[in-house]
């Protein structure tokens, strides 16, 4: 029963991962429309800070609840149970206050001497506002998370995306007259509106769960128990993060500088940030939502069979984890190479973006192969690896940024995304084959999935431009280039055997 809802909530956060996907890709376009390619470019400065503040308020805690919920909740402790996710909401809010005030006071230090953008200060401001809101929404959903009751945090998920869609479509017409650093303000202050919905709505959930399951029981652990229960897990956590999370903010606040550096105007260094990392990216890892939901069901998968020390389960699940996710890289590699200039053009309306994206085509293997691998490792008990192996990526691509961006411009920067990930993915294979005896079968997993893909995309271009092109507008023709291709791309796959239907059973099984 543990594993099938584990699976089952697997699947319903995949399912809310898609519909916040398509409603992310609709805000982003219209916000790409509305704001241009600097608004993005300053938007996207903000989420070094968003993400840092809510690593440090809620990262660490929050898994923390899941686990203790977990155990409480299995010794059927539940007083000691709410008194964890009282104390932990207490904490959250508590750090998340202290952060806020600091992100307030010192906005203008911040955008002046840290993101080298003075046009972020009331951006900055604004976010304060909701740290508070989202540390404490994420202890509760910890709390949901450790009872394997997964659709309301992913209901959130749907309703925080449309909170900050609302909020945009009507407030446009008040801000963006005044210039990018209020567009820019509008789109955090649309963060803030779905963070406090999030909150709100798991707030909500929690006491309606709570009266329904009539907790009277009194807790066993007192106050220190439980705090100290709490902060010996979520610390370690939390500073393992926040090492990641700062690398990354680094990486990230780093781009522009080194652009400018280059020789690029502030104006120009944004727009290009913005548009790789705002409108290039989503795009590249839109595939990776499938790959991310493997990679979770891994874990206990991998998990269960290294408990009983099945080596055949864990060898078959592994292979076959790896076999699919380089099927949907080396297919997404195909489309982004191929249909580069269509895509950025079909849904941003920016040929630039369509550069980006062949020229990050080539990367996708391995970039949901890290994803994947991730899994395998976590699933093994090799969380330290794991840490190790992102951290030496993280100062590969500072290293990169730092060295090469002023000197070459952008392309610096893009051998920095390429030689780190590729670094990471190796390293975590390394890693797995290691402990799993592997075998790789490179004729099944690359060299049959490539003829494929190719014989697809091929397939696929001669229907656009001879037959889509010349009836429909570029949008429609590309969407429905783009289910020839899927289909095409599953047959051929069939016909060069590197799928069977028996794959397709196994993976059925294990996922």
């Amino acid at each position: 029963m543990a594993k099938k809802n584990l699976v089952t909530g697997a699947l319903i956060l995949t399912a809310a991962s898609f519909i916040t996907r398509i409603l992310g890709f609709i805000y982003r376009i219209y916000m790409s429309n509305l704001i241009g390619a600097e608004g993005m470019g300053l938007y996207q400065l903000i989420f070094p800070i968003y993400m840092l503040a809510w690593t440090i308020s809620a990262s660490g805690i929050s898994l923390s609840v899941s686990k203790l919920v977990a155990q409480e909740n299995a010794k059927r402790e539940y007083g000691n149970m709410h008194r964890i996710v009282k104390i932990s909401v207490l904490l959250s809010v508590g750090i998340g206050f202290i952060i806020s005030a600091f992100i307030y006071y010192f906005a203008p230090w911040i955008a002046s001497s840290i993101l080298k953008e003075p046009r972020t200060i009331l951006s900055l401001k604004i976010l304060a506002v909701c740290v508070p809101f989202m540390a404490a929404a994420s202890s509760i959903k910890g709390y949901f998370y450790g009872m394997q009751e997964m659709t309301k945090p992913a209901v959130s998920q749907v309703l925080e995306q449309i909170s900050r869609m609302l909020i945009i479509y009507f407030l446009a017409s008040f801000f963006i007259p005044k210039g990018l650093s209020y567009a820019c303000a509008l789109s955090v202050i649309g963060i803030c509106a779905g963070e406090f919905i999030s909150f709100l709505y798991v707030c909500i959930s929690y006491k309606r769960n709570k009266q329904r399951k009539k907790i009277i029981k009194k807790p066993t652990l007192n106050l220190f128990q439980a705090y100290s229960a709490l902060l010996a897990m979520a610390i370690p956590l939390t500073g393992n993060r926040f090492i990641t999370s700062l690398l990354s903010s680094i990486e990230n606040i780093m781009i522009p500088i080194q652009l400018q550096a280059f020789g690029m105007s502030n104006t120009e260094a944004i727009s290009i940030y913005g548009q790789f990392s705002g409108m290039a990216m989503p795009l590249i890892f839109f595939p990776s939502m499938v790959t991310g939901s493997l990679s979770v069901a891994l874990v206990p998968a991998v998990s269960e069979a290294k408990a009983v020390n099945n080596t055949r389960q864990i060898h078959r699940t592994v292979s076959k984890s790896i076999h699919f996710t380089s099927l949907i890289g080396i297919g997404a590699t195909c489309l982004f190479a191929v249909f580069s200039k269509e895509l950025g053009l079909a849904v941003y309306n920016q040929e630039d973006v369509g550069d980006m994206l062949y020229s990050m085509a080539w990367i996708c293997p391995f970039f949901y192969l890290q994803t994947t691998l991730a899994g395998i490792l976590n699933g093994l008990g090799q969380q330290v690896a794991t840490f190790k192996h992102n951290v030496i990526g993280s100062i590969i691509s500072i290293l990169f940024i730092y060295f090469f961006v002023p000197m070459f411009g952008f392309k610096g920067f893009l051998w920095a995304v390429i030689v780190s990930s590729i670094t990471i993915t190796l390293l975590h294979l390394r890693k797995v084959l290691k402990f799993t005896s592997l075998t790789l079968e490179l004729s099944k997993w690359v060299i049959r999935p490539g003829l494929a893909a190719t014989a697809s995309a091929l397939t696929a271009k001669y229907i656009m431009n001879h037959y889509l092109l010349t009836q429909f507008s570029l949008r429609w023709s590309m969407t429905f280039t783009l289910i020839a291709l899927a289909a095409s791309y599953i047959i051929f796959l069939f016909l060069l055997q590197s799928i069977t239907k028996e794959d397709l059973k196994i993976l059925k099984r294990n996922i």
